[in-house]
């Protein structure tokens, strides 16, 4: 069972998201809040896999909440889903850094919803393609680098890094198959092994690595 909190300032939205995820059988919403700080106290208590969290709230935003919650679970953090009207904001970059899971848009179709939370739930970052490929470009253009770190150079296998450049222009396992000639589970092999080497938890942040260690470009 996926244990969920949704973390929202509008109550609309939080009774909205409830009767959707619990048409999933395998979907529990364990707990809800209106504000940030609320949102650390119950993770820490609840325990959930995915928290739906909203970006801007009155009460405390969700980046300075997803950084509490994200380093006071170390050891089993819980995974992050950005639930946002999406304006390219700081906020959304914020959180992108923070070590968010996903992104995916409030006004999203139901069964969209549920299979977000079940894929973040999973450890597969990249939610929303519409959502993250934008993400993915603003990032990109925000935080050039001339050519890769080193270290990070010294990391990965060269097929490895091929496989993280393609991820990082919004490529799903089966596409970057199809690019580079090969299976799907070699793909996800070979990414399951360049995560372990960098530290990153799921697809998402590797893209965020690439792009901060100049293995990925604008």
């Amino acid at each position: 069972m996926i244990r969920v909190l949704l973390v929202d300032d509008q109550a609309m939205v939080r009774a909205g998201f409830r009767v959707i995820l619990g048409t999933a059988e395998d979907i529990e919403v364990v707990g809800e809040c209106a504000d940030g700080p609320r949102a650390v106290e119950l993770a820490e208590r609840l325990k959930p896999d995915v928290i739906c969290m909203d970006v801007r709230m009155p009460g405390g935003d969700g980046l300075s909440a997803t950084r509490e919650i994200l380093s006071r679970a170390v050891d089993d953090p819980p995974r992050v889903l950005v639930v946002t009207t999406f304006d390219l904001d700081e906020y959304v970059f914020g959180a992108l850094e923070a070590g968010v899971a996903g992104f995916v848009l409030k006004d999203t179709d139901p069964d969209d919803l549920i299979d977000a939370v079940r894929r973040v739930a999973r450890g597969q970052g990249l939610v929303d393609r519409a959502v993250t490929r934008r993400v993915m470009d603003e990032f990109a253009r925000r935080t050039p680098v001339d050519r890769p770190a080193p270290e990070a150079a010294d990391l990965l296998t060269e097929r490895e890094t091929e496989i993280v450049r393609l991820l990082a222009r919004g490529m799903s396992n089966a596409e970057i198959g199809r690019e580079l000639f090969i299976e799907t589970t070699t793909v996800k092999s070979h990414l399951g092994r360049a995560m372990t080497k960098i530290g990153a938890r799921d697809r998402l942040q590797t893209v965020v690595w690439a792009y901060r260690n100049g293995v990925a470009r604008p």
